[in-house]
Protein backbone atom coordinates (compact mmCIF):
# COMPACT_ATOMS: atom_id res chain seq x y z
CA UNK A 1 0.00 0.00 0.00
CA UNK A 2 2.82 2.39 0.86
CA UNK A 3 4.35 1.91 -2.56
CA UNK A 4 1.09 2.87 -4.31
CA UNK A 5 0.78 6.03 -2.22
CA UNK A 6 4.36 6.99 -2.99
CA UNK A 7 3.76 6.47 -6.70
CA UNK A 8 0.58 8.58 -6.58
CA UNK A 9 2.35 11.39 -4.74
CA UNK A 10 5.22 11.29 -7.24
CA UNK A 11 2.75 11.42 -10.15
CA UNK A 12 0.93 14.42 -8.68
CA UNK A 13 4.18 16.29 -7.99
CA UNK A 14 5.41 15.59 -11.51
CA UNK A 15 2.16 16.87 -13.01
CA UNK A 16 2.31 20.05 -10.91
CA UNK A 17 5.92 20.67 -11.92
CA UNK A 18 5.02 20.26 -15.59
CA UNK A 19 2.09 22.68 -15.33
CA UNK A 20 4.17 25.28 -13.49
CA UNK A 21 6.94 25.12 -16.07
CA UNK A 22 4.47 25.78 -18.90
CA UNK A 23 2.06 28.26 -17.27
CA UNK A 24 4.43 31.18 -16.57
CA UNK A 25 5.72 31.26 -20.14
CA UNK A 26 2.22 31.39 -21.57
CA UNK A 27 0.57 33.65 -19.01
CA UNK A 28 3.33 36.05 -18.02
CA UNK A 29 3.24 38.24 -21.09
CA UNK A 30 3.65 41.63 -19.47
CA UNK A 31 2.76 44.31 -21.95
CA UNK A 32 5.10 47.20 -21.05
CA UNK A 33 8.83 47.56 -20.52
CA UNK A 34 10.69 50.21 -18.58
CA UNK A 35 13.36 51.41 -21.00
CA UNK A 36 16.34 53.66 -20.58
CA UNK A 37 20.09 53.79 -20.60
CA UNK A 38 20.49 51.55 -17.57
CA UNK A 39 17.85 49.03 -18.70
CA UNK A 40 18.85 48.50 -22.31
CA UNK A 41 16.44 46.98 -24.79
CA UNK A 42 13.80 45.67 -24.37
CA UNK A 43 14.24 46.77 -20.76
CA UNK A 44 12.54 45.76 -17.53
CA UNK A 45 9.38 44.08 -18.83
CA UNK A 46 7.49 43.48 -15.60
CA UNK A 47 4.55 45.84 -16.07
CA UNK A 48 1.02 44.86 -17.03
CA UNK A 49 -0.21 48.43 -17.49
CA UNK A 50 1.26 51.58 -18.96
CA UNK A 51 0.35 53.55 -15.82
CA UNK A 52 2.25 51.08 -13.67
CA UNK A 53 5.33 51.43 -15.85
CA UNK A 54 5.13 55.22 -15.96
CA UNK A 55 4.77 55.40 -12.18
CA UNK A 56 8.03 53.47 -11.86
CA UNK A 57 9.73 55.66 -14.47
CA UNK A 58 8.58 58.85 -12.72
CA UNK A 59 11.46 61.08 -11.71
CA UNK A 60 13.99 59.29 -13.91
CA UNK A 61 15.13 59.61 -17.50
CA UNK A 62 13.50 56.24 -18.25
CA UNK A 63 10.43 55.75 -20.41
CA UNK A 64 7.97 52.96 -21.17
CA UNK A 65 7.40 51.03 -24.34
CA UNK A 66 5.48 48.00 -25.52
CA UNK A 67 7.07 44.66 -24.73
CA UNK A 68 8.23 43.28 -28.10
CA UNK A 69 7.45 39.72 -27.03
CA UNK A 70 3.87 40.75 -26.32
CA UNK A 71 3.58 42.90 -29.45
CA UNK A 72 4.74 40.15 -31.79
CA UNK A 73 3.11 37.18 -30.03
CA UNK A 74 0.15 37.24 -32.41
CA UNK A 75 2.48 37.24 -35.38
CA UNK A 76 4.39 34.23 -34.00
CA UNK A 77 1.15 32.32 -33.51
CA UNK A 78 0.41 32.73 -37.20
CA UNK A 79 -2.62 35.00 -36.84
CA UNK A 80 -1.60 37.00 -39.90
CA UNK A 81 -1.27 34.02 -42.23
CA UNK A 82 -4.89 34.20 -43.30
CA UNK A 83 -4.38 37.70 -44.73
CA UNK A 84 -1.74 36.69 -47.27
Amino acid sequence: MSRHVSFAVLAVLSALAAVESIAPAAAAQDQYCLQGRRWGYPGNCLFSSYAQCMATASGTADSCGMNPQYAFARQRRGANQDRY
